[in-house]
């Protein structure tokens, strides 16, 4: 199966060699609020993407395995060559280490699949063949910041067969917005229904022009300004739904947690869904632009039932 699939930042802003701080992405969407009770420890993430720098010093005690389905390299060669991934994988999960950045999530365990080459080019059947490792891995969430063109059926078989093993699938909306809800675009895999499929908002919670509209987006995160790991030990601020996208995959490994312990069971896909869908605000843009709204992870902190959505904004500053 030769059609590719492609999805690279929308821009690529600059490359920091140090930093120390929590992201102001991470910071909107309140993930430190949710870690005295938990940094998403003990939950694996299958990051489909470019590979990661296993040696960046954010991220080598995350990384739990990793498997190449490109054509670059050996199979137990997952190295980031693009930059890309690694940045992915740092909102996800870096760790809190008093250096660098921290992720959502940052004791959530990291799976790289590297299923883009150097150039940010993949195969789908590198992504179908990496599903479906996941799925053996007991991947608890698969993230997926690429996007192509085709509707191809092998692909979205694969996802509903995650989805159908209580695997949350992430996907980015796509970068070839145009700002308008009167118009669609469309990429697959974000497009499929069983998929949670993420636009991206700017750190002033302004929706981003690129974003994709459709009527499967689902919510929206920070996409623009993500400072992030990077290649050889350097970091990078980069902006794209390939940059919300993690912010999600992080969340849902803080939720699960924070879910599975106050139910005293481990959640479906669905009910995991719906605890997502249940921490979003709407900011005041079509569904198809923003899906239920931004992620914010302690709304039901503040309102508990039937909440006001003035008084929502007003907590969150928007």
């Amino acid at each position: 199966m030769k059609n590719y699939v492609h999805l690279i930042p929308y821009k690529f802003i600059k490359q920091l060699e140090r930093v120390n701080e929590i992201p102001k992405g991470v910071e909107i969407i309140q993930a430190p609020d949710i870690w005295a009770q938990t940094k998403g420890k003990g939950i694996k993430v299958a990051v489909l993407d470019t590979g990661c720098d296993a040696d960046h010093p954010d991220l080598k005690d995350r990384i739990v395995g990793g498997h190449n389905f490109t054509e670059d390299g050996q199979r137990e060669q997952f190295h980031d060559d693009n930059g890309h991934g690694t940045h992915v994988a740092g909102t996800i999960s870096a760790s809190l280490n008093n250096t660098g950045v921290a992720g959502v999530a940052p004791e959530a365990d990291l799976l790289i699949l590297k299923v883009l080459d150097k150039n940010g080019s993949g195969q789908y059947d590198w992504i179908i063949n990496a599903i479906h490792y996941a799925i053996e891995q007991k991947a608890d969430i698969i993230s997926l910041s690429l996007g192509g063109p085709a509707d191809v059926k092998e692909l979205h078989d694969a996802i509903k067969e995650a989805v159908k093993q209580n695997i949350l699938v992430v996907c980015a909306a796509g970068n070839e917005g145009d700002g308008l809800d009167t118009t669609d675009e469309l990429a697959y895999p974000g497009c499929y229904n069983e998929v949670i499929s993420v636009g991206a908002v700017d750190l002033d919670r302004n929706s981003s022009g690129f974003t994709n509209s459709n009527n499967q987006v689902d919510l929206v995160a920070p996409g623009e300004e993500i400072t992030s790991t990077y290649l050889n030990g350097t970091y990078a601020t980069l902006s794209g739904t390939s940059m919300a996208t993690p912010h999600v995959t992080g969340a849902l490994a803080l939720l699960k947690n924070l879910s599975n312990s106050a139910f005293d069971r481990n959640l479906s896909e669905p009910e995991l869904y719906a605890q997502l869908i249940k921490r979003t605000v709407p900011l005041g843009n079509s569904p198809k632009i923003e899906g239920n709204g931004l992620l914010y992870l302690t709304l039901l902190d503040h309102v508990e039932k039937v909440f006001d959505q003035q008084v929502v904004r007003a907590l969150i500053n928007i």
